[in-house]
């Protein structure tokens, strides 16, 4: 079963105890541990408990989200958490899309990455498309090792901007500008970034529908 964030919907509450984040990529996992501080939950990624990568089939991030969060309550046997996140160009046929990760290559090299982003939108500047805009999307899935799944999804809007500016967050954030801002994720204070991202949109609405705050409980 898959909720995905309706508000009518019936879900299923995360009681406390083990969390596993179904996540390799050391600043995913630091920064959902940073949003799940104020909920009684005891931590612990796949890398810690030595579980192996799912392979990642799915054409959109809900699937990929459900398929990282399922493997790892599987193979845990406790309830998982899994993002699944990308940075999505307009001009570019909203890539990199679903493949964010994988324009890093099998080092994980972001600059790499923006590098890539940057040469493509050059291109499409070139053919006359000057459209800079772009959004970060993130689906999370946390999923209980029954086969239960619970999805949300968040979005955040901004501009592409290019030589890459700061060194705070990860992947594409010194590439992008969110609306109404004229620094990038990557200048942006971690405690600002969580309160407006994609990933906090969607960890808000997974907050209010399957945890309880420490003081609710």
């Amino acid at each position: 079963m898959t909720n995905l964030g309706t508000n009518n919907a019936k879900h299923r509450h995360f009681s406390g105890g083990k969390l596993v984040i179904a996540s390799h990529n050391p600043g995913k996992v630091r920064e959902i541990n940073d949003l799940l501080a104020p909920f009684g939950a005891d931590v612990v990624s796949v890398a810690e408990l030595g579980l192996p990568e799912p392979v990642e089939d799915g054409d959109t991030f809900i699937k990929n989200a459900e398929i990282k969060a399922l493997a790892a309550a599987t193979a845990s046997g406790f309830p998982a958490l899994a993002d699944d996140s990308g940075l999505c160009v307009h001009a570019l046929n909203n890539e990199p899309g679903v493949y964010s990760a994988r324009w890093a290559g099998e080092s994980k090299d972001f600059v790499l990455a923006m590098k890539k982003v940057a040469g493509a939108l050059e291109k499409a500047e070139e053919s006359g498309n000057t459209d800079k805009s772009a959004h970060f999307a993130c689906a999370l899935t946390i999923a209980w090792p029954d086969g239960h799944t619970e999805t949300f999804e968040g979005k955040v809007l901004g501009q592409m901007t290019w030589p890459m500016r700061g060194n705070n967050g990860f992947g594409y954030d010194p590439v992008f500008m969110p609306d109404g801002f004229d620094i990038t994720f990557g200048e942006m204070e971690p405690e600002k970034k969580h309160s407006m991202s994609h990933r906090a949109r969607a960890f808000a609405l997974l907050v209010d529908a399957c945890f309880a705050s420490r003081s609710d409980t």
